[in-house]
């Protein structure tokens, strides 16, 4: 298979000098990851929601002192990325992505943008449909977060790990699970500054032993339970890998949590099987 087999078309482009809240609404809007920077016809870039999650959580990060809508993509976009013909067979691109550790890779063919291959394309495709492994052939080990982990401290353990985060109950439970589009797509509710609040109320009195009320509002950061997914989409270890991948094309997500009865065991990612087309 080549890659004018599998890509995705039409194409969804922001121009550099247009905005991240505009870019990340597109995503939002069409349910994609990842969108295209262009000069007129000239491919400049790109820009992933992981650049958007990632850029929000810097030393000196940009969006605590402007807002949102006013960060150029040019800011946070990966310049001149790399590229694919539409006659690149897939376990070419698979290898790239796997080497280059990207998810999408524009196809262009005598200059101009022709489509994109992403890694739910090459999911979607009947050489990864035909793997003949089961579940606990790819799964390893799941990064876990309690729910009342700080929003900064998510986004510092996904850029380390390069993965996603299963929440945790008290109890040992699966409460949810955070990814990328979590942090990007969550309501950023200060508008002036971008960062990400959640409102709470307090319980104060007008005096002593007087009634309560809530009388106070202040803005807090966000925690792991603000944002994460739930329920949480789960397989049995000894799943056929086809049933795993047919879980992920159906609920559009990239990582399906491994349990046996109620013990998490581990977690199957899109880029595990990936990998394997790449071999």
């Amino acid at each position: 298979m080549k890659a004018s087999d599998i890509m995705s078309t039409p194409v969804y482009v922001v121009s550099p000098q247009e905005n991240i809240s505009h870019a990340r609404n597109l995503m939002l809007r069409h349910r994609i990851s990842r969108l295209l920077v262009t000069n007129g016809e000239e491919l400049v870039g790109i820009i992933t929601r992981k650049d958007i999650a990632y850029g929000l959580r810097q030393s000196e990060p940009l969006w605590r002192r402007r807002p949102i809508d006013r960060i150029p993509v040019e800011v946070m976009m990966t310049r001149s990325p790399i590229v694919v013909s539409p006659t690149t067979f897939t376990e070419e691109i698979a290898s790239m992505m796997v080497n280059n550790r990207i998810s999408g890779l524009p196809v262009v063919e005598g200059g101009r943008v022709a489509g994109i291959v992403t890694k739910s394309d090459l999911l979607r495709s009947t050489l990864v449909q035909n793997l003949p492994l089961r579940a606990h052939d790819l799964m390893e080990e799941a990064i876990t977060v309690s729910r009342y982990h700080s929003l900064s401290h998510i986004i510092d353990q996904m850029r380390e790990r390069n993965n996603k985060l299963v929440v945790m109950n008290n109890d040992g439970t699966i409460a949810g699970i955070i990814s990328e589009s979590n942090i990007v797509f969550f309501d950023y509710e200060a508008a002036e500054t971008g960062v990400p609040v959640r409102d709470v109320k307090l319980l104060r009195k007008d005096e002593t032993a007087g009634r309560k009320r809530y009388r106070y509002v202040m803005n807090v950061s966000a925690i792991a339970e603000d944002v994460m997914t739930r329920p949480v989409v789960t397989t049995g270890p000894d799943a056929p890998l086809k049933e795993v991948v047919d879980l992920m094309n159906k609920h559009r997500i990239s990582t399906v949590v491994v349990v046996e009865g109620q013990e998490l065991k581990g977690i199957v990612k899109r880029d595990s099987i990936i990998r394997e087309v790449a071999k």
